[in-house]
């Protein structure tokens, strides 16, 4: 990629992709207050890029490719799925001894979903839009990604219209209890 060419869409996701997949390789591995930061990034990192997806590229998705609803469909019901059991897994928290097991599952699917994603619409959407269509989306996706949770909201819905009218009044909530967390255990390092 040469300096003056922007990222598009697809770059952006798929290296989002990767990150996540590197921080369940690094989660699996870790212990203690590092395996409670690295969830906490995984959290925040799939919430926001779920969102940004749901808000941004899967409406284009629909419109865009061939046999776009059932391609977007089948993605939704794989992200509502791991939004309920990555909320489930917040609530249990890294010490609860099932957590590394559902970890684990979470992982498979998370990755077979990305594969997905990376394997039929992306692809489509390379073939069915422009390079200057797909820089703006990847403009677009960062917008959402500013005003999306950075929690999973599993009833809050996976359309477009839900993520934006539910998405900026619970990203606020959400940064203001992950700036109260940040305070209380920095307190608490200083004991």
């Amino acid at each position: 990629m040469t300096a003056t060419k922007q990222r598009d869409v697809v770059d952006l996701l798929v290296d989002q992709h990767n990150q996540i997949k590197s921080l369940f390789g690094q989660l699996s591995r870790a212990r203690g207050t590092e395996k409670r930061e690295l969830f906490e990034q995984l959290v925040r990192l799939l919430a926001v890029h779920e969102s940004a997806e749901e808000i941004v590229v899967h409406p284009s998705a629909r419109r865009r490719i061939d046999r776009g609803h059932q391609v977007v469909d089948q993605r939704l019901q794989e992200e509502d799925q791991a939004k309920r059991e990555l909320a489930e897994l917040y609530e249990m928290g890294v010490d609860h001894p099932n957590f590394d097991t559902r970890l684990a599952r979470l992982a498979d699917a998370v990755v077979q979903h990305a594969s997905h994603e990376e394997n039929e619409e992306f692809p489509s959407l390379r073939r069915n839009m422009s390079e200057a269509q797909l820089t703006r989306m990847a403009g677009a996706v960062r917008a959402a990604e500013a005003m999306a949770p950075t929690r999973p909201h599993p009833h809050s819905g996976e359309s477009a219209t839900a993520n934006m009218l539910v998405g900026p009044p619970m990203a606020l909530f959400d940064r203001v209890r992950d700036a109260v967390r940040d305070w209380r255990e920095s307190q608490a390092d200083r004991g």
